[in-house]
C-alpha cells in the first residue's frame, strides 16, 4: 500500500466507531458502518491531509465511494489533478 493509502486508512479508523486492523483497498464503506455524519467528517480530514477539494454530493457521487481502494483512487486522482493545475499556474 501506498502513502495516499496508508493515510486515508488511518483516517477511516480515526472516525470509526469500532476501528478495524482488517481494512483493504476492497473493503466496502457500508462493511466500515460509517455514519453520514462521520463521512462527512472523514471526506473534511481527507481534503484538510491532501490539500484538495472533494466535490462530494451524497446523491451523485456516492457510487464513486462504494470502497476504501475507491476512495483512495478519487484521492489520488485530485492530488495529481491540483499538481497539475498549481503546475500551470
Amino acid at each position: 500500500m501506498d502513502d495516499v493509502a496508508t493515510k486515508i486508512i488511518d483516517i477511516l479508523k480515526k472516525h470509526m466507531k469500532e476501528p478495524r486492523d482488517d481494512i483493504g483497498l476492497s473493503t466496502a464503506l457500508t462493511d466500515l458502518k460509517i455514519e453520514s455524519l462521520d463521512l462527512a467528517m472523514i471526506v473534511f480530514d481527507i481534503e484538510d491531509t491532501f490539500g484538495i477539494e472533494i466535490p462530494y454530493n451524497a446523491n451523485e457521487e456516492a457510487a464513486d465511494f462504494k470502497t476504501v481502494g475507491s476512495v483512495v483512487e478519487r484521492v489520488r486522482s485530485l492530488v495529481t489533478g491540483s499538481g497539475a493545475a498549481a503546475a500551470k499556474a
